[in-house]
């Protein structure tokens, strides 16, 4: 007699079977219209701020900008890494077929409520929009449960940035008197959710990459006390820049983490992978990390760093690099193909690091605003477009072999 695992088991199984590809994981669905609703959302903006077309939504054109960034371009590969890696995390088949479609749907329709909202009006766009968070987080919540994995502090997180989501919306309905409070906390949840996944790839895959070069002299070392230390030190300066943003010692604390997670890079051994555009890309985008730390503390201690420059180094720079890193590797590594960056996939690398580093330098007044943020924004958006149109064809076809 089988048992009742045995049976959810074989159903999953057939339910990957007869679903299309599109739907076989994940990370097929969002790691397509993630990067379609950011260039489309992007495009959306600029037009908006340059007096083009009106939004037809509640919220004001840049919050809304900075709204759909966060929660709905890096919430959409936020769940399609999840739901990609709760599998290999607990050797339980994915969501595939009409659940995950169900899943898609309710991330849509939350973009679609928000962009209407003036229309029809606030409430129900927060209820689909934060609504997502809460049923992501409860199917990564099942399956770390049912495999009684440590993996939860990471669905901990994705439900946190559903009351993030809602504190947004409060916050732009006027119920809310500290406008920007949800972004905060979605901005440090991004980041601490960065630090610990980096924490585990960058080192490991630098260390696969080096171990197949012959590169045995100095290998990136497994987590230590060092690494508990340096998340214990970036959780508590971004807890206090999400509660006191302006207060003198948040400064210091930021800066305190910066200089750590700095360190931390640096003992990764990102220099000697120079020659392997896949894995040098993670530590790029990692580089962002204490780069953003660094200048969010500088710009409350009294210096001249504007805000905006850490902001984007820490959106722009970290989460949009580090999610095209583990998007390329990610697409190539679960269809079957060749961990390997070839010229197109260079290109994009290296459109999103110009794009991120003109965005800060715009912010820190080292170019013409106009100028420089047009420039930056069509950088941004084409390392984008690029990989829709090098990987958007692979996330609709089966896995190699399975033709």
């Amino acid at each position: 007699m089988t048992t009742r695992a045995e049976r959810m088991f074989a159903l999953r199984r057939a339910r990957m079977a007869a679903s299309p590809p599109f739907l076989r994981g994940g990370f097929r669905p969002f790691f397509f219209l993630g990067p379609a609703w950011a260039v489309i959302a992007l495009a959306l903006w600029l037009m908006a701020s340059n007096g083009e077309l009106t939004l037809p939504s509640a919220f004001e054109p840049l919050i809304w900008h900075r709204h759909e960034m966060v929660f709905g371009f890096v919430g959409a590969v936020i769940a399609g890494f999840l739901l990609t890696a709760i599998p290999n995390w607990t050797g339980r088949l994915p969501i595939a077929g009409w659940p995950l479609a169900a899943l898609v749907g309710l991330w849509a329709a939350g973009r679609l409520a928000v962009l209407f909202s003036a229309s029809t009006s606030w409430a129900p766009a927060a209820l689909l929009d934060a609504g997502f968070y809460v049923v992501l987080a409860g199917v990564a919540a099942r399956e770390v449960l049912a495999s009684k994995n440590r993996n939860l502090p990471m669905v901990a997180i994705v439900l946190l940035l559903g009351v993030a989501n809602a504190a947004d919306h409060l916050a732009a309905a006027g119920l809310w008197h500290d406008t920007d409070i949800g972004m905060r906390g979605a901005i440090a949840l991004i980041v601490m959710m960065i630090s610990l996944v980096g924490g585990r790839i960058v080192p490991s895959f630098t260390r696969n990459w080096m171990t197949r070069q012959g590169l045995t002299r100095r290998l990136p070392a497994q987590p230590t006390r060092f690494d508990v230390a340096v998340l214990a030190a970036s959780a508590a300066a971004l807890l206090a820049w999400t509660a006191a943003p302006d207060w003198m010692p948040t400064g210091w604390l930021l800066v305190a983490a910066g200089c750590a997670q700095g360190l931390r890079l640096s003992r990764w051994g990102g220099i000697s992978t120079a020659r392997d555009p896949i894995v040098l890309i993670l530590h790029v985008g990692y580089f962002w990390v204490p780069a953003g730390l660094l200048l969010l503390g500088a710009s409350i201690l009294g210096t001249s760093v504007p805000r905006s420059a850490a902001i984007h180094a820490l959106t722009a720079g970290a989460m949009s690099t580090m999610i095209l890193a583990v998007m390329t590797r990610a697409t190539l590594g679960h269809t079957g193909r060749e961990l390997a960056a070839d010229s197109t996939t260079t290109l994009l690398y290296c459109l999103v690091t110009f794009g991120a580093a003109l965005r800060v330098a715009v912010a820190l007044g080292w170019f013409d605003y106009s100028i420089g943020l047009d420039v930056a924004g069509v950088a941004w958006a084409g390392a984008f477009v690029v990989f829709l149109i090098a990987f958007g064809p692979i996330l609709f076809r089966p896995r190699l072999g399975e033709e």
